[in-house]
């Protein structure tokens, strides 16, 4: 666009900028760079998506096919998949989608601008491409440092999150044990290390930006030097230098801003590594094998022979050393035996959960290994001591049992699972939410339902795993009736905990330490006084003798009013559940009624947060916040003083030789100078605000976990309240505060000082033009908002837009061995994808829109060079002003709307901090009813053991349509044992 012509500046500007062609050529231009930027964005963020969605998928149906062993690994739990399918798959599709044709847009003006800079001055452009080398080296090397301190912190996280994950999940054990500070202690440690790594990336990160800011400030003092010395001695024009320099400009600028989608494809190649090192992993037991046999239908037999077997997550612990049992088809064989003597080991080799290292596995006669998985599986019904269900309603829960169960068989497996009477007296009935790991019901109903889940699988072998052990006596019998039901005509394994729900068992094997020591009917095993089964029979009836006389010891101290508020309610006897709260009580609601009409709850809608409030947050880091704020101010500074020296070099490029070879020195001294500042402020900005900005994260995720934990348990029975959902609030939520008072900030106040810079420079060199380019500015706005928008990616919304998705892989993690069992992973993918439509075809939608505005933000910008050049030109023809004051203001208020504009890119994110902050806030501020952090409160030397309840009306806070308790009174003496 620069003459060669030695005429002077002015009346180059007058002759042709200042025409009106000159002008139309920008707006048709303005139209082609509309048109392909918006089909750019718009199909690489709808093909990011797609390719997000299709991964998402596949690391869920892949976890899902993986076999039990894979589980047993502690980092593969439940809160570490949710985690890498909330947060990595982000970065995955920021990776993956828009990012990519920006790198290309990038790349491509890299290569273009080089391509011109060669046309025009070739020993120049050859010069200043010897610098790119050390670009590409710095660039590589920052990528690999901050790609492995990002993979660090990542892991860090995901770390914590299982601990969140187990705790929640296990909320009813912690609080019971008191176990609230050492969870904190575990997520506390992981936040560390992720602090750390974030501050090393920071600083890394930092060190890099600073480093290529040097080196190519420095570039451009040579190239002024070095172009300066081609118009005196080569005879080379001051229009072709500075076509050269703007050329490689443009060409730097876009290499700069593609590190930003190196930097995302780094992170994005970090978060794949995981996912897809676990896509690609084949387990041995695999639930999507098609291969091995079928058969019309199974007998029943059963056969462990000569098993040599040890869990693989502890191959050193043998199990099993050549035993062998066999149960014919049509029988019921129970096992029993102490704790840990490989019971349970048995259901899950038939189950084929794992496979014996030697030895075989046969069921009517064929090993288990030559069946196709999922076949023999459906021939098989599993239930265990703490029955599994996925927060969702009864059922859909019971519907896991078959493919295509219509709502008469559901309902009639729930009438002979005994399940049907107290279905019935729920509020919504089979549509009734369970909660998350079926918190919602009592330890009999959840049992009740998973038979019911059984029984619609109509299986030809039976399998429960202490199936009644963990319930109160009342529940026992009517969960034992259904079970003597479906065991009809069935091949029956029982592991028993009481041996009086084994005594009508065809055959009972007594198994001690991996051997089958004794084995024949209740009868038969009788006839030995010393055998191990007389043993064990002898030492429960002691036990159960003890009780007993402790029973009536304690009758005559209970009151005549508490016996009589006793015999009104169902009995109980002691709970032996590990995870016990509500457990028994709650089957209480089968005789209560409750009230359809009772009103929902209305939903809290979180306080507005004030800003000292945010600030508040990183009040120990204000020292640092300052300096890096001091930092940040130059950093934004350096950017119109940049401009104003390029504006300068036009000037000295058309002077007389002597005065030019003085003024060249000069000002490339100047850029060297800007150029080592970069190094020193850069870094320093960067450290100190990721100092702040990690700590702030680390901070506000330790406080809502602190909260979190003593929380009392009625909180956590709230879907929202589930242990995905605050995973997922915690990650994402903590993440977006960080933009409000973290090192986001550093980015704002460089653009504040970027933009009052530019606008002092531009008004001081011409108000006229100034005032013009003030107007644009709005235009310029919109595409600097365009553009930083666009290089942070549009992928940032989909973590929270998945959470529900989130949540069914969750529970499908959670319960893999129920997944496993009923062959339900395709049921679980197909409810996955239903809880993905939505999300997904709204992340489409954005990808277009977003892909319109960027269209328009770049017709816009074109407009505004148009205007500008033909506005100074007439200006210039005015003798308003000179050509260099043009480029002075049209340079500062260049970088003055960018600054402006990338501030306003951060009002959405602030927008979405404040209700992150307030979510996280509404965390906080929440007051627990039952605060086990509470230091108030009666202390006793020491605790006799004297209960009483007093007059108790309750109800569950998620139930609060249903009465559990009407004014009952209890109590029980110390040292006494009463049974309920």
């Amino acid at each position: 666009m620069i003459s060669s012509s030695t005429d002077s500046l002015n009346i180059l500007m007058i002759t042709y900028l200042g025409k009106l062609q000159v002008s139309l050529k920008f707006v048709y231009l303005a139209i082609w760079a509309a048109v392909a930027a918006t089909l750019q964005v718009g199909c690489w963020m709808v093909t990011g998506e797609r390719q997000a969605a299709r991964i998402r998928a596949l690391y869920l149906k892949t976890i899902l096919r993986q076999d039990i062993a894979f589980f047993d690994m502690e980092t593969n739990g439940g809160g570490e998949v949710v985690g890498r399918m909330s947060g990595d798959t982000v970065l995955i599709q920021n990776a993956m989608g828009e990012k990519v044709g920006k790198f290309v847009q990038l790349f491509s003006t890299f290569i273009a601008g080089f391509i011109i800079a060669f046309i025009k001055v070739r020993p120049l452009t050859l010069v200043m491409l010897s610098c790119v080398p050390l670009l590409v080296a710095a660039g590589a090397s920052i990528s690999f440092i901050v790609t492995k301190m990002a993979s660090h912190g990542q892991s860090a996280y995901a770390k914590a999150a299982n601990v969140l994950d187990q705790t929640i999940g296990s909320i009813r054990t912690v609080a019971s044990f008191t176990g609230e500070k050492k969870a904190i202690t575990s997520y506390s440690k992981n936040l560390v290390d992720a602090y750390k790594s974030g501050v090393h990336e920071g600083s890394a990160a930092g060190i890099g930006h600073g480093f290529v800011m040097l080196v190519l400030f420095f570039s451009y003092a040579l190239a002024v030097w070095f172009g300066s010395r081609m118009i005196r001695e080569k005879g080379y024009s001051g229009g072709d230098v500075l076509n050269v320099i703007l050329a490689v400009l443009t060409a730097s600028m876009s290499l700069g801003q593609a590190s930003t989608c190196l930097s995302a494809f780094a992170a994005g190649q970090v978060a794949a590594f995981k996912m897809f090192e676990t896509i690609s992993r084949r387990p041995e037991i695999d639930a999507y094998d098609e291969k091995g046999k079928t058969l019309n239908d199974i007998r029943g037999d059963i056969e462990l022979r000569e098993v040599f077997f040890s869990y693989p997550a502890r191959p050193d612990e043998q199990i099993f050393d050549g035993f062998s049992l066999y149960i014919p088809s049509g029988t019921t064989a129970a096992l029993v035996g102490e704790s840990g003597s490989g019971k349970s080991t048995v259901i899950s080799l038939v189950e084929r959960f794992y496979d014996p290292r030697a030895g075989e596995v046969l069921i009517d006669g064929i090993n288990l290994k030559e069946f196709q998985l999922k076949w023999i599986r459906s021939k098989i019904g599993l239930v265990s001591q703490e029955p599994v269900l996925f927060a969702s309603n009864i059922k859909e829960n019971i519907a896991y049992g078959k493919d295509g169960a219509t709502l008469e068989e559901i309902e009639a497996a729930a009438q002979l699972a005994n399940a049907a009477k107290f279905i019935d007296k729920l509020p919504q009935g089979f549509d009734t939410m369970v909660g998350e790991h079926g918190t919602q019901l009592s330890g009999g109903q959840k049992q009740r339902i998973a038979i019911a889940r059984a029984v619609l699988k109509d299986p030809r072998i039976l399998l429960l795993d202490e199936a009644t052990s963990a319930l109160d006596a009342e529940s026992e019998r009517i969960v034992q009736e259904a079970l003597d039901r479906i065991m009809v005509n069935r091949t029956s394994v029982i592991v028993a905990h009481r041996l009086s729900t084994v005594r009508n068992a065809d055959t009972i094997a007594i198994i001690h330490k991996g051997k089958m020591v004794e084995r024949g009917s209740h009868s038969d095993l009788l006839k030995d006084p010393e055998g191990a089964y007389s043993q064990l029979i002898r030492l429960q009836e002691v036990n159960k003798g003890s009780e007993q006389t402790a029973e009536a010891q304690n009758k005559s101290e209970i009151t005549t009013k508490c016996f009589r508020q006793l015999s009104q309610r169902t009995a109980f006897v002691r709970s032996l559940s590990r995870n016990s709260s509500v457990g028994s009580m709650r089957e209480n609601n089968n005789t209560l009624q409750a009230d359809p009409e009772a009103p929902a709850l209305p939903l809290e809608q979180p306080p507005k947060i004030s800003m000292r409030r945010l600030v508040a947050l990183n009040k120990p880091e204000i020292p640092v916040l300052l300096i890096g704020t001091v930092a940040a101010i130059i950093t934004g500074v350096m950017i119109p003083i940049f401009g104003l020296l390029l504006s300068k070099v036009v000037k000295t490029f058309y002077e007389p030789p002597r005065q030019q070879k003085k003024d060249s020195e000069f000002w490339a001294i100047m850029f060297m100078t800007l150029g080592v500042a970069s190094l020193l402020v850069i870094p320093a900005s960067e450290y100190f605000f990721s100092v702040a900005g990690s700590k702030l994260i680390e901070r506000i995720r330790l406080i809502c976990f602190e909260r979190v934990v003593h929380m009392e348990v009625g909180w956590f029975d709230e879907a929202e309240n589930s242990s995905g959902a605050i995973g997922a609030r915690l990650s994402a939520d903590a993440a977006l505060v960080r933009a409000l008072v973290g090192d986001t900030l550093a980015h704002i106040v460089e653009s504040i000082a970027t933009a009052a810079a530019g606008l002092f420079i531009g008004f001081t060199a011409c108000w006229q033009l100034a005032f013009i380019l003030l107007a644009l500015i709005p235009l310029i706005g919109i595409n600097g908002y365009v553009q930083a928008k666009f290089m942070k990616g549009f992928s940032a919304d989909a973590k929270m837009m998945y959470e529900e998705a989130s949540q069914v892989a969750n529970d499908a993690v959670g319960s893999i061995r129920t997944v496993a069992s009923f062959c339900a992973e395709e049921k679980v993918m197909d409810l996955y994808r239903r809880k993905c439509e939505g999300p997904t075809e709204a992340a489409k939608r954005q990808g277009l829109i977003s892909g319109i505005g960027f269209g328009i933000s770049f017709f816009s910008l074109f407009c505004v060079y148009a205007t500008c050049f033909y506005a100074g030109a007439k200006l210039v023809e005015a003798g308003k002003t000179t050509f260099p004051h043009v480029f002075q203001v049209f340079y500062a208020l260049t970088m003055a709307a960018m600054g402006i504009s990338q501030s306003s890119s951060f009002a959405v994110d602030f927008s979405k901090a404040k209700n992150a902050a307030a979510s996280i806030f509404a965390i906080i501020d929440r007051k627990s009813k039952i605060d086990s952090s509470d230091e108030s409160g009666v202390k006793l030397d020491s605790v006799k053991g004297e209960i009483e309840l007093h007059h108790v009306i309750f109800k569950y806070p998620s139930r609060p349509d249903i009465q559990i308790f009407r004014d009952l009174s209890l109590t029980i003496h110390c040292g006494n044992v009463v049974l309920l």
